[in-house]
């Protein structure tokens, strides 16, 4: 499996396709049709584009879906300060999304060409663009969820006739897009390629999982139920058992896994840093995550050393009584999404349609495996307030870390009623991120964001 993923990550001759779309300069623009001459180059044009997402979410996939929410905590200063005390600037690192651009540059310059290299309608041409189609579907969901309205651009760069100075987009046009593309791959990705594979290059289900979430974050239940209930059909999937439940995270490829970024020993990601470094990780459990844990749950101890009064390390990606005070960068994959996160957010949905019955069946079947007792509505509603409130907690335990949390409080509205008293966010404005300098000086079609002008 390692050489799988050296050969998928690690294509080199792509980096023609790596300066960022937005800040080309005329004489750097670069034509494809060169490049696509095969089916091995149609795979290594797709493969690349893989590799700038590793390149952009190896960090970031934290402090995007983590960083400003309530179960972290920091004494470092960077991006993890900024985050956590809600004082965002345009100089941090994570509001800058070059490599964003990156991901979405190589995927446009796939998703014109990978089709001229076949002929007619072949499964190979069609999944492979659909494979391209997922990958710039996720980063634009990336970055509507961080920026909001951001440029929508679906053609790669060739000419200096093309305008270089894009303005942004209206989020709901993007997001229009980001449906376009993943009902795209899901039609078209293949059911599977067999083995791990399936892990971390986008199949059907993957499109799908995917797409649930997008539904979920434009208020479209009856759609994301339809979506998840592809992912629970789907035989590729299942929950694995709470002896197991580590191994999602410590050694991958796991059947509960539906898609995950492959890193190895040569390209390789920040967990570590993140979270693993001890007294000296970016992140420790806040009190406030410590102390929402029901009495009896099975993943506590799987997550961090509850025998330390002031817990300094998250150990749920690198296993139960990890020691290693090595800043060296971490092999482990990480997985984006997986069966659970998608049962708990059908289980939204249905609580959203009066579905009580079948939010609560798929809420209890996750609470079952970490020991818990089930729930009814009496239940959740005096324990929680509310079945969806009980669904969003679990999902803060389950999903704890993953990068979910931050956009969960958005997508539910809870984010400035559950941050307020720990770092004072109050407008609506400041839910977004601040454009970065770069961006701005590069191109002087961009505005800065309302909150931070």
């Amino acid at each position: 499996m390692k050489n799988l993923i050296r050969i998928i990550l690690g294509i080199m001759l792509l980096n023609v396709f790596s300066c960022e779309i937005l800040d080309k300069e005329p004489e750097s623009s670069f034509s494809a049709q060169g490049f696509y001459q095969t089916a091995s180059d149609a795979q290594a044009g797709v493969y690349g584009i893989y590799d700038a997402l590793q390149s952009t979410l190896y960090v970031n996939f934290s402090f995007w879906g983590e960083g400003r929410a309530d179960a972290v905590a920091t004494n470092h200063s960077g991006d993890p300060l900024a985050l956590t005390q809600n004082n965002l600037s345009k100089t941090i690192n994570s509001a800058n999304w070059a490599t964003l651009y990156e991901t979405i540059s190589r995927a446009n310059y796939a998703i014109k060409y990978v089709p001229t290299v076949f002929e007619g309608d072949s499964e190979a041409g069609l999944q492979l663009t659909g494979q391209a189609r997922a990958l710039r579907a996720l980063a634009y969901f990336y970055g509507v969820r961080v920026w909001g309205d951001v440029p929508l651009i679906t053609e790669p760069y060739e000419s200096v006739e093309q305008e270089l100075f894009v303005e942004k987009t209206d989020k709901e046009a993007v997001l229009d897009q980001i449906e376009a593309d993943l009902i795209y791959a899901a039609e078209n990705c293949r059911e599977s390629f067999g083995g791990d594979r399936d892990r971390i290059l986008f199949t059907q289900g993957g499109a799908n999982a995917l797409l649930t979430h997008v539904y979920m974050w434009r208020q479209k239940y009856d759609l994301a139920k339809e979506a998840a209930t592809k992912v629970l059909e789907n035989s590729t999937y299942s929950l694995v058992t709470i002896n197991d439940w580590s191994k999602i995270f410590t050694s991958g490829y796991s059947n509960e896994s539906i898609f995950e970024i492959g890193y190895n020993e040569t390209q390789t990601n920040f967990l570590r840093v993140l979270y693993a470094l001890g007294s000296d990780s970016h992140y420790f459990p806040s009190e406030t995550f410590r102390a929402s844990f029901e009495e009896g749950d099975l993943r506590q101890d799987l997550i961090y050393d509850v025998t330390e009064e002031q817990p300094r390390k998250i150990w749920k990606f690198f296993g139960e009584g990890f020691n290693d005070e090595s800043a060296d960068p971490s092999e482990n994959n990480i997985v984006l999404l997986r069966l659970a996160d998608i049962m708990l957010l059908k289980a939204e949905a249905h609580n959203q349609l009066g579905e009580i019955d079948e939010a609560l069946s798929l809420l209890n079947t996750i609470r079952d495996r970490a020991g818990l007792p089930e729930l009814n509505q009496a239940d959740a509603e005096s324990m929680y307030g509310s079945v969806e409130a009980a669904i969003l907690h679990e999902r803060s335990i389950e999903l704890s870390y993953e990068g979910h949390r931050w956009f969960d409080l958005v997508r539910t509205g809870n984010a400035i009623d559950v941050m307020q008293p720990i770092n004072g966010l109050s407008d609506e404005g400041n839910l977004l991120w601040p454009i970065h300098e770069d961006a701005i000086n590069r191109n002087p079609n961009i505005e800065q964001n309302q909150f931070y002008r």
